[in-house]
């Protein structure tokens, strides 16, 4: 099995900085991939950023220039770097991993509140 621990979550004013982690642990043979998404309130769950094989970065077009993966980390870990926070960024974040065989976890999510 396999387990995925958030942390970093929190309340922050407009145009502050948080910086997410996950550390994933158990069976993980192979990374495919790992990242984060996020669910607002009464919204879906949608990609917020991922990293695959350790290298390629993607984002989601509303983070573009605001937040980042950090590239070079440990094994089995990621972090989000959330600069420049606006309220529309309050959401549920969750981390995500993408084994090499297809397989797909989730962390329990952690709260990111964005206000004044």
């Amino acid at each position: 099995q396999v387990q995925l621990v958030e942390s970093g979550g929190g309340l922050v004013q407009p145009g502050g900085s948080l910086r997410l982690s996950c550390a994933a642990s158990g069976s993980i043979f192979s990374i495919n991939a790992m990242g984060w998404y996020r669910q607002p309130p009464g919204k879906q769950r949608d990609l917020v950023a991922d990293i695959t094989s350790g290298v390629m970065t993607n984002y989601a077009d509303s983070v573009k220039g605001r937040f980042t993966i950090p590239r070079g980390n440990a094994k089995n870990t990621v972090y989000l770097q959330m600069n420049n926070l606006k309220p529309e960024d309050t959401a549920v974040y969750y981390c995500w991993l993408k084994t090499g065989l297809g397989n797909n976890y989730w962390g329990q999510g952690t709260q990111v509140t964005v206000s004044s």
